[in-house]
């Protein structure tokens, strides 16, 4: 297995297309728009250069990789050949959907179906298809070329073949998968997000300041990152998202989205990728100032 196509070139489908590139692979890199298609080759190039400087790989190795990515715009021409998807879109779960039909028709028969979901359900993924047995989540930790994590998720019809197969191709790759069962949220997210949600709460309340909250989990529990920083790391979009799929699927308040939460994604502000959340990013990706509105 050697021809791996991946669709979406955002921030994990591009992290995702130069893993595997660099790992040997064939990448054929799917999205509808040409300007995300080079700003996510553009993108693995920066990667690739910074990796060059600090002497991680060779000027050579990052030729080879970008050489062996192709960009396409059309799902139906980029995976011909592939002997592996991984879909990358756009959390959105009618997206998906769309996708995976999509897909299911375009791809050869023995293809394998992988989605790069945080939260959605596999099972659900799959009934779209008629291969259900073949389409499995594979959950890519942020940023793709350096975090270790990948979470193996079996739909209820995913078979034991093509689940040992992806966690086969997942240590290729040099990380490590972890094998979990399809319910909202899986592993990291089911525990991840309600931590976070909570410390959208305890700002929300008065408790503590944003960087007062950050501070505690950072010097009281040795998380690298503070919970709200994390938060606009990962997107408050994106989080807002996976808190709702998991309080649809559970019916259980704890997971229910914090007003402010919500509040910020209807502003706009949902973190550095769009210059604001609980912090500024206007002159800094680092979280050194905090957004005005939460300044005292």
């Amino acid at each position: 297995m050697k021809n791996v196509a991946v669709i979406g070139a955002g921030t994990m489908g591009n992290g995702i297309a130069h893993t595997f590139a660099q790992s040997g692979f064939k990448v054929q890199l799917i999205d509808v728009s040409e300007a995300a298609l080079k700003k996510g080759i553009d993108t693995i190039a920066k990667n690739l250069d910074r990796m060059v400087a600090k002497e991680k790989i060779s000027e050579t190795q990052k030729e080879e990789t970008l050489g062996n990515i192709t960009t396409f715009t059309n799902i139906t021409e980029g995976v011909e050949y592939a002997s592996l998807v991984v879909e990358a879109a756009t959390e959105n779960l009618d997206l998906k959907l769309n996708i995976f039909k999509q897909l299911d028709e375009a791809c050869p028969d023995d293809t394998i179906l992988a989605t790069n979901t945080s939260s959605i359900s596999i099972t659900q993924i799959a009934a779209v298809t008629s291969r259900p047995e073949m389409v499995i989540g594979m959950h890519f930790m942020n940023p793709v070329p350096i975090m270790k994590l990948i979470e193996i998720i079996r739909g209820y019809n995913t078979s034991d073949k093509i689940t040992n197969l992806v966690m086969d191709i997942s240590k290729v790759l040099g990380k490590i998968p972890v094998e979990v069962n399809d319910y909202p949220g899986f592993v990291a997210n089911r525990i991840l997000m309600p931590m976070l949600n909570e410390s959208v709460e305890t700002l929300y309340n008065g408790v503590a300041g944003v960087k007062e909250i950050d501070t505690v989990l950072k010097l009281g529990m040795a998380h690298p990152m503070g919970p709200l920083q994390l938060a606009d790391f990962i997107g408050l979009d994106v989080c807002l998202s996976i808190l709702n799929v998991m309080y649809d699927g559970f019916k259980n308040p704890k997971y229910a989205p914090c007003p402010l939460l919500v509040n910020m994604v209807r502003a706009g502000k949902l973190g550095i990728k769009s210059g604001e959340g609980f912090y500024d990013y206007s002159e800094s990706k680092k979280a050194e100032t905090v957004a005005k509105q939460f300044l005292n």
